[in-house]
């Protein structure tokens, strides 16, 4: 995935004259969103390998909260780090930003922290921008997913159909065997089950320890990631941010939420929530339009992790907009340090 890129669009918005309405959303937090997550993952890469996943995970958050806090909006933190009372920074309902359109966050300050403790491929730093109000709020909780990428007929997936016939349909559409087909899963041992369901159908299946916010972005770019169908249990909060990803590049997306205990029902509840056994389409689950940016902290098939030289600090970020379906990569070279304080 490189270079600028159109894939579908957001239906633009129009007043009651029919005159285009201006966008909420102005391009230029883009680049605000950008180096943000340069410096957090820089923050996070400076303890890459050190095998202590709790200090590169604050020392992220620390560099996400105060970036993210300079970006001018005022924004509401819909997914974060945790609820209010169990961490101390970037929880859900938290204000940042200092001042503009009213919008709604997410942030994964670093997604994969045991990628980034063990220095493995694949862990980054994720913000998103979306318009008020247009996020999917949900209980921190599990979430079934599958995905692919753009192309397909609407619905050629479902997580109503089994594996199975997830994965014999996806391969009647590219007009392949099931054993041209690629699923990605997390390997989990809750996902055995699964694991051997798409076996039997002869598909390939590429498994990962961490990282399905990339995992999913992969399956819109099958002839470079060799990715076709993400299936599985991870985060809910990284779904969202992940359905915000494809919104802007194009693809089909659906979740369901676990919610397997009381208090995550009654949390649920709370917001809003009254089917708990609802499937959520990606449209659902980001209804407008949005801004995701991304830096690699590790070397990943998605970005290239940072780079400490003598003189300089390099980062590899993508940015994504929903409304015009422009995919950007951002290669920097940074050379004043004094940028990437931790306090």
């Amino acid at each position: 995935m490189s270079g600028a890129r159109t894939t579908q669009r957001t239906p633009e918005k129009a007043t009651e004259h029919g005159q285009r309405a201006p966008q909420v959303l102005d391009r230029r937090l883009a680049l605000d969103m950008a180096q943000a997550m340069e410096r957090c993952a820089v923050a996070a890469a400076r303890l890459r390998g050190h095998g202590d996943e709790q200090a590169a995970d604050i020392a992220a958050m620390t560099v996400c909260h105060r970036e993210v806090n300079e970006i001018p909006v005022s924004g509401t933190l819909v997914i974060g780090e945790g609820i209010e009372g169990e961490c101390d920074q970037l929880f859900v309902g938290e204000k940042l930003g200092r001042g503009g359109a009213e919008v709604d966050l997410a942030v994964d300050a670093l997604e994969g922290t045991t990628l980034c403790a063990k220095n493995m491929e694949g862990s980054l730093c994720v913000l998103v921008l979306a318009e008020h109000d247009t996020l999917l709020k949900m209980p921190p909780c599990y979430m079934e997913k599958i995905a692919i990428g753009p192309g397909y007929p609407e619905g050629i997936v479902s997580l109503s159909q089994s594996p199975q016939d997830n994965i014999r349909a996806l391969a009647e559409a590219k007009g392949v065997p099931p054993s041209d087909v690629t699923a990605l899963i997390l390997d989990r041992p809750r996902h055995a089950g699964l694991i051997d369901a798409v076996r039997k159908t002869g598909a390939a299946i590429k498994l990962i320890t961490d990282g399905d916010v990339a995992g999913v972005v992969h399956t819109a770019n099958p002839h470079e990631s060799g990715i076709d169908i993400y299936l599985g249990l991870g985060g809910a909060a990284e779904g969202v941010l992940a359905a915000a990803a494809l919104r802007c590049i194009g693809g089909q997306m659906e979740g369901r939420l676990v919610l397997d205990t009381e208090k995550k029902r009654a949390q649920a509840k709370a917001l809003g929530i009254t089917d708990f056994s609802k499937v959520y389409k990606l449209d659902e689950m980001v209804r407008g339009d949005c801004l995701f940016a991304a830096t690699g902290v590790t070397d990943g098939a998605l970005l290239k992790g940072v780079r400490f030289g003598r003189d300089v600090i390099s980062t590899d970020t993508i940015v994504m907009r929903a409304a015009t379906g422009t995919v950007r990569r951002i290669a920097t070279e940074h050379r004043d340090f004094s940028k990437f304080r931790l306090a």
